[in-house]
């Protein structure tokens, strides 16, 4: 949530809050005793924790990296990290701050310390987004401990953090609420001051179901929370007597979600995750659960041409030619995605899946192309053998390297010439072509169309090695 949302929810004196800010701003928790779940990183004596409480090493305080799930604290705890040290706190986001924000930041920081004695918390948000130059303009302050950086993200740090960063940072993991904390956080909400201040009474039913389409995510619960009041509040009309609280029913719940809340982040880990389960779901052949898996893609509006690239590798890499039919659907359904868009892409995206899910499989190309990679990385490359050297520059003729588009040159065999079109000479390279002769990149399998290709590939290794 910005951050005057933040600061207009609850004053220093800790009065009723402003209830213009959304419920889950006013509810954010001052303080560790009101934070719910994290118990294990909010430990006494863990390293968020000393850090929250102003505890620091003779270096000074270090900077830390939250990540996690949306709705699982990062944003408060951050907050927390500034205001229960009497620190000064600046916030920016990697969507819209540049190198030159950065740098403002930690000149600002460098003078307040100096001059002041004041710590400067920057908490950064979806420091993902990042680039590696705008991640490098953190390092001199984070190195100097001019700024305690607080950097939140929903993507897996190994991957979107630069190792110096990381290597000046404690990493925190929060996980998701369970469904007891997110009941804890709305009971609170319905009761405190800062929220419905007890004008309200949630059913258990109602309850449960917040619980449920929140996904372990307190930020949601308390906003599907915050409209299913309104709902209620719109149902009771005209109230002459407000000395009653008011029920919030299941009805209710169920027309502010609207629809079951999907656990995914479109931009995070569970991105991952779930297109990972979904090409895994297609190669394993279960049909129901990889249309779970594009279902949960599409109505957390993933983008259907995002979905499509994927169906069009999975044709590839596990279907192959066990049924070469599949690349050609998934590539009809991709261009088709393309031009058609939501909602009917629904239904292309559907029949590719079906085919891939449903084709015979076979990873062979993929494996064959890996191999012949890896011993091309290993040096094994060698000489193009003379026959086959192309013709088609300056001294090529004066060499006599070989030929193309039909051109006879010495000691080349044209394959059309030959009666069944294959000619029986050596077209690898000489250090692979004794090494070859017993092993070879493409293994075909017994399955589906490529069954038919095993024989054929057998019998030309046999022509081509000469055995």
């Amino acid at each position: 949530m910005p951050d005057d949302l933040f600061a207009a929810a609850a004053d220093d004196t800790g009065g009723r809050s402003d209830l213009r800010a959304p419920l889950a701003v006013r509810m954010r928790p001052r303080s560790i005793d009101e934070v719910r779940g994290q118990a294990e990183v909010l430990r006494p004596g863990s390293p968020l924790r000393r850090l929250i409480e102003g505890a620091s090493g003779s270096a000074g305080p270090i900077s830390a990296i939250l990540w996690g799930p949306p709705g699982t604290g990062k944003t408060t705890l951050a907050h927390l990290v500034a205001t229960a040290a009497d620190r000064d706190f600046v916030e920016l986001s990697a969507v819209t701050a540049g190198v030159k924000d950065v740098r403002k930041v930690m000149e600002d920081a460098a003078v307040s310390r100096s001059l002041y004695g004041r710590a400067t918390v920057l908490f950064l948000d979806e420091i993902h987004r990042f680039t590696k130059a705008q991640q490098d303009a953190l390092l001199p302050g984070v190195e100097n401990r001019d700024v305690i950086l607080v950097a939140a993200t929903t993507e897996n740090p190994s991957f979107s953090v630069i190792a110096p960063l990381l290597s000046r940072s404690i990493l925190v993991t929060l996980e998701s609420l369970t469904r007891e904390e997110v009941a804890e956080v709305l009971d609170s909400a319905v009761a405190d001051e800062r929220g419905l201040e007890g004008e309200y009474v949630l059913q258990d039913d109602a309850r449960d179901h917040l619980v449920a389409v929140a996904g372990g995510d307190a930020r949601r619960a308390l906003t599907s929370l915050e409209a299913a009041a309104g709902v209620a509040l719109d149902d009771a009309g005209v109230r002459l007597d407000t000395s009653t609280a008011l029920p919030i029913t299941l009805a209710h719940v169920e027309q502010a979600v609207a629809r079951a809340a999907v656990r995914y982040d479109r931009t995070g880990d569970q991105h991952y995750d779930v297109a990972s389960a979904f090409i895994k779901s297609m190669r394993g052949s279960d049909v129901d659960a990889a249309l779970h898996y594009l279902a949960r893609q599409l109505e957390a509006g993933e983008d259907p041409r995002f979905i499509a690239r994927r169906v069009v590798i999975s044709a590839s890499e596990d279907v192959g030619l066990g049924d070469p039919t599949a690349l050609q659907t998934a590539v009809a359904a991709m261009h088709a995605v393309a031009q058609i868009g939501m909602p009917e892409a629904r239904i292309i995206l559907a029949q590719a899946v079906v085919h891939n899910a449903l084709a015979p499989k076979s990873n062979a190309a993929y494996t064959g192309i890996n191999e012949a990679i890896a011993d091309v990385r290993a040096g094994k490359v060698g000489a193009v053998p003379p026959h086959l050297r192309g013709s088609g520059y300056t001294q090529a003729s004066d060499r006599a390297k070989g030929a193309s588009g039909g051109q006879k040159v010495a000691g080349y065999v044209y394959s059309h010439d030959e009666t069944d079109g294959v000619a029986t000479q050596q077209y690898l390279p000489d250090e692979l072509h004794a090494e070859l002769a017993d092993r070879s990149y493409y293994r075909p399998t017994d399955r589906g169309f490529e069954a038919r290709l095993q024989e054929r590939w057998s019998w030309l290794r046999g022509r081509l090695r000469g055995r």
